[in-house]
Protein backbone atom coordinates (compact mmCIF):
# COMPACT_ATOMS: atom_id res chain seq x y z
CA UNK A 1 0.00 0.00 0.00
CA UNK A 2 2.55 2.19 1.06
CA UNK A 3 4.32 2.05 -2.79
CA UNK A 4 1.17 2.65 -4.28
CA UNK A 5 0.60 6.06 -2.60
CA UNK A 6 4.38 6.89 -3.41
CA UNK A 7 3.34 6.04 -6.96
CA UNK A 8 0.23 8.18 -6.96
CA UNK A 9 1.94 10.97 -5.46
CA UNK A 10 4.98 10.90 -8.34
CA UNK A 11 2.28 10.78 -10.67
CA UNK A 12 0.23 13.75 -9.77
CA UNK A 13 3.77 15.51 -8.97
CA UNK A 14 4.66 15.03 -12.61
CA UNK A 15 1.33 16.33 -14.00
CA UNK A 16 1.71 19.49 -12.11
CA UNK A 17 5.31 20.08 -13.52
CA UNK A 18 3.99 19.57 -17.11
CA UNK A 19 0.93 21.87 -16.47
CA UNK A 20 2.88 24.66 -14.85
CA UNK A 21 5.21 24.18 -18.43
CA UNK A 22 1.91 24.37 -20.43
CA UNK A 23 0.56 27.40 -18.65
CA UNK A 24 4.18 29.01 -19.39
CA UNK A 25 4.01 28.29 -22.86
CA UNK A 26 0.33 29.85 -23.02
CA UNK A 27 0.67 33.48 -21.00
CA UNK A 28 4.63 34.26 -22.09
CA UNK A 29 4.20 36.09 -25.32
CA UNK A 30 6.97 34.90 -28.23
CA UNK A 31 10.63 37.41 -27.84
CA UNK A 32 10.02 37.82 -23.89
CA UNK A 33 12.89 36.32 -21.49
CA UNK A 34 13.23 33.04 -22.11
CA UNK A 35 14.26 30.64 -18.99
CA UNK A 36 17.55 31.98 -18.75
CA UNK A 37 16.59 35.20 -18.98
CA UNK A 38 17.91 36.54 -22.15
CA UNK A 39 15.60 38.57 -24.11
CA UNK A 40 15.05 37.50 -27.78
CA UNK A 41 15.93 40.37 -30.90
CA UNK A 42 12.59 41.59 -31.33
CA UNK A 43 11.98 42.66 -27.98
CA UNK A 44 10.49 46.51 -28.64
CA UNK A 45 10.49 49.04 -25.92
CA UNK A 46 7.70 51.08 -27.33
CA UNK A 47 8.23 53.58 -23.82
CA UNK A 48 11.12 55.63 -25.95
CA UNK A 49 13.73 54.90 -23.15
CA UNK A 50 15.89 52.95 -24.63
CA UNK A 51 16.20 54.03 -27.89
CA UNK A 52 18.78 57.09 -28.62
CA UNK A 53 17.40 60.37 -29.54
CA UNK A 54 19.64 61.13 -33.25
CA UNK A 55 19.64 64.91 -33.03
CA UNK A 56 18.65 67.15 -36.29
CA UNK A 57 20.97 69.31 -37.94
CA UNK A 58 18.84 72.93 -37.85
CA UNK A 59 16.25 73.37 -41.01
CA UNK A 60 17.29 76.66 -41.71
CA UNK A 61 19.97 79.32 -40.91
CA UNK A 62 19.83 83.43 -41.06
CA UNK A 63 22.12 85.77 -43.17
CA UNK A 64 22.57 89.48 -43.55
CA UNK A 65 22.09 90.53 -46.90
CA UNK A 66 23.57 94.20 -47.24
CA UNK A 67 24.17 96.49 -49.75
CA UNK A 68 22.96 96.87 -53.55
CA UNK A 69 19.89 94.26 -53.20
CA UNK A 70 16.06 95.16 -53.23
CA UNK A 71 15.39 94.25 -49.85
CA UNK A 72 18.75 94.55 -47.68
CA UNK A 73 18.84 93.34 -43.90
CA UNK A 74 18.30 89.48 -42.51
CA UNK A 75 16.67 87.16 -44.30
CA UNK A 76 16.33 83.17 -43.33
CA UNK A 77 16.76 80.68 -45.43
CA UNK A 78 17.11 76.54 -45.67
CA UNK A 79 20.04 75.06 -44.85
CA UNK A 80 22.71 74.49 -47.05
CA UNK A 81 21.32 77.69 -48.93
CA UNK A 82 24.00 79.47 -51.55
CA UNK A 83 25.09 82.94 -51.84
CA UNK A 84 23.04 83.13 -54.77
CA UNK A 85 20.01 82.02 -52.80
CA UNK A 86 20.68 84.89 -50.24
CA UNK A 87 20.55 87.41 -52.60
CA UNK A 88 17.20 86.01 -54.13
CA UNK A 89 16.06 86.35 -51.09
CA UNK A 90 16.45 90.13 -50.60
CA UNK A 91 14.58 90.80 -54.00
CA UNK A 92 17.74 90.82 -56.09
CA UNK A 93 20.01 93.15 -57.47
CA UNK A 94 18.69 96.70 -56.90
CA UNK A 95 18.85 99.37 -59.85
CA UNK A 96 22.72 100.63 -58.19
CA UNK A 97 24.19 97.49 -57.82
CA UNK A 98 27.92 97.32 -59.29
CA UNK A 99 27.21 94.08 -61.28
CA UNK A 100 31.12 93.82 -62.65
CA UNK A 101 32.03 94.35 -58.70
CA UNK A 102 29.27 91.79 -57.65
CA UNK A 103 30.73 89.32 -60.04
CA UNK A 104 34.04 89.47 -58.45
CA UNK A 105 33.64 89.79 -55.25
CA UNK A 106 30.73 87.62 -55.21
CA UNK A 107 30.98 83.57 -55.58
CA UNK A 108 27.31 82.85 -56.20
CA UNK A 109 27.86 79.23 -55.69
CA UNK A 110 29.70 79.64 -52.08
CA UNK A 111 27.80 77.51 -49.12
CA UNK A 112 26.44 79.93 -46.47
CA UNK A 113 26.20 79.23 -42.69
CA UNK A 114 24.52 80.68 -39.80
CA UNK A 115 25.18 84.21 -39.23
CA UNK A 116 26.92 85.09 -42.50
CA UNK A 117 26.86 88.38 -44.25
CA UNK A 118 26.71 89.29 -48.08
CA UNK A 119 27.20 92.97 -49.42
CA UNK A 120 26.19 93.33 -52.71
CA UNK A 121 28.47 96.56 -53.77
CA UNK A 122 26.96 100.09 -55.51
CA UNK A 123 27.73 102.05 -58.14
CA UNK A 124 30.90 103.83 -57.31
CA UNK A 125 32.16 102.25 -54.41
CA UNK A 126 35.55 101.38 -54.26
CA UNK A 127 36.20 97.34 -53.85
CA UNK A 128 39.10 96.34 -51.18
CA UNK A 129 39.07 93.01 -52.89
CA UNK A 130 38.10 89.37 -51.29
CA UNK A 131 35.48 87.04 -51.64
CA UNK A 132 33.09 87.99 -49.37
CA UNK A 133 31.85 91.22 -50.88
CA UNK A 134 33.19 93.57 -48.81
CA UNK A 135 34.04 96.96 -50.06
CA UNK A 136 34.99 100.29 -48.67
CA UNK A 137 32.86 103.49 -48.93
CA UNK A 138 33.45 106.58 -51.20
CA UNK A 139 36.15 107.86 -49.01
CA UNK A 140 38.27 104.53 -49.31
CA UNK A 141 37.70 103.70 -45.74
CA UNK A 142 37.36 100.07 -44.59
CA UNK A 143 33.71 99.42 -43.33
CA UNK A 144 34.11 97.31 -39.87
CA UNK A 145 30.77 95.31 -40.85
CA UNK A 146 32.09 93.88 -44.45
CA UNK A 147 35.33 93.50 -44.18
CA UNK A 148 37.00 90.19 -44.71
CA UNK A 149 39.13 88.60 -41.86
CA UNK A 150 42.74 89.39 -44.09
CA UNK A 151 41.07 93.09 -44.69
CA UNK A 152 40.98 93.38 -40.91
CA UNK A 153 44.35 91.51 -40.28
CA UNK A 154 46.44 93.90 -42.81
CA UNK A 155 45.13 97.01 -40.37
CA UNK A 156 48.21 97.98 -37.75
CA UNK A 157 47.43 96.59 -34.24
CA UNK A 158 45.29 94.19 -35.17
CA UNK A 159 45.97 90.47 -34.92
CA UNK A 160 44.16 87.13 -35.25
CA UNK A 161 42.74 86.86 -32.13
CA UNK A 162 41.12 90.65 -32.87
CA UNK A 163 39.69 90.12 -35.70
CA UNK A 164 38.03 86.97 -34.36
CA UNK A 165 36.13 88.97 -32.07
CA UNK A 166 35.40 91.50 -34.49
CA UNK A 167 34.07 89.11 -36.83
CA UNK A 168 32.25 87.34 -33.69
CA UNK A 169 31.02 90.98 -32.63
CA UNK A 170 29.54 92.45 -35.87
CA UNK A 171 27.60 88.88 -36.51
CA UNK A 172 25.94 89.49 -33.04
CA UNK A 173 25.00 92.99 -34.41
CA UNK A 174 27.06 95.38 -36.77
CA UNK A 175 28.59 98.12 -35.27
CA UNK A 176 26.67 101.36 -35.56
CA UNK A 177 29.70 104.01 -34.55
CA UNK A 178 33.34 103.38 -34.21
CA UNK A 179 33.34 104.22 -30.80
CA UNK A 180 31.30 101.20 -29.65
CA UNK A 181 34.11 98.58 -30.70
CA UNK A 182 35.01 100.09 -27.68
CA UNK A 183 31.95 100.15 -25.10
CA UNK A 184 31.70 96.67 -25.95
CA UNK A 185 35.40 95.69 -25.58
CA UNK A 186 36.65 94.43 -29.09
CA UNK A 187 39.05 96.94 -29.22
CA UNK A 188 41.03 99.09 -27.07
CA UNK A 189 40.96 102.52 -27.06
CA UNK A 190 44.90 102.67 -28.07
CA UNK A 191 43.73 99.97 -31.25
CA UNK A 192 40.99 102.39 -32.30
CA UNK A 193 43.21 105.39 -32.14
CA UNK A 194 45.98 103.29 -34.69
CA UNK A 195 43.01 102.31 -37.56
CA UNK A 196 40.33 105.07 -36.75
CA UNK A 197 41.48 107.01 -39.80
CA UNK A 198 41.42 103.62 -42.10
CA UNK A 199 38.32 102.70 -41.35
CA UNK A 200 34.40 103.09 -40.75
CA UNK A 201 30.82 101.37 -40.20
Amino acid sequence: MLVQDRLILGAGAGALGLAGVAIWLLLVPPGTAGPEGSASPDVAFVDGTSAPVASQAPAEIVVDVEGAVVEPGVHRLPAGSRVADAIAAAGGYAPGADLAASARALNLAASLADGDQIYVPRQGETSTGGGTGASADAGGLLNLNQATPDQLDALPGIGPVTVQKIVDARAQQPFATLDELVTRKVLTASQLAQIRDRVTV
